[in-house]
């Protein structure tokens, strides 16, 4: 028997934790579960952008579909390089804010290779 959406406990899988320490990136554990939570949702909103395509793609080639053509699609090779740079634009978007970080913490460090000249003349 197959398993149906009414059969799965959403709330317990939601709760499961994960094997080892949970990883921290910042100070306040707060700060860490407010990123984990826009991750989920920056995750939630891509899988919801590819199924749009999906439903795009079948309506511009059938007119009408049904759900079971939605669950069936598989992207093309173009269709699938297509999804893959929108996906890469989006992600970039979600975090320009940590790259311009990484950004201004590599202008204010010297590259490695010059501290290991640096190291090698004295």
């Amino acid at each position: 028997m197959a398993t149906t959406a009414e059969d799965v406990d959403w709330i317990g899988l939601s709760g499961a934790k994960a094997k080892g320490k949970r990883p921290a990136f910042f100070d306040d554990p707060a700060i860490d579960r407010l990123l984990s939570i826009v991750m989920a949702l920056a995750a939630e909103v891509s899988v919801n952008r590819e199924r749009m395509d999906t439903i795009e793609r079948l309506l511009d080639a059938k007119g009408v579909i049904s759900r079971a053509d939605i669950e069936r699609y598989a992207p093309d090779p173009q269709a699938g390089y297509e999804r893959g740079l929108l996906t890469r634009a989006y992600v970039a978007r979600i975090l320009r804010g940590v790259q311009q970080d990484m950004e201004a913490l590599a202008e204010l460090e010297p590259p490695l290779d010059e501290v290991v000249q640096e190291l090698g003349r004295t």
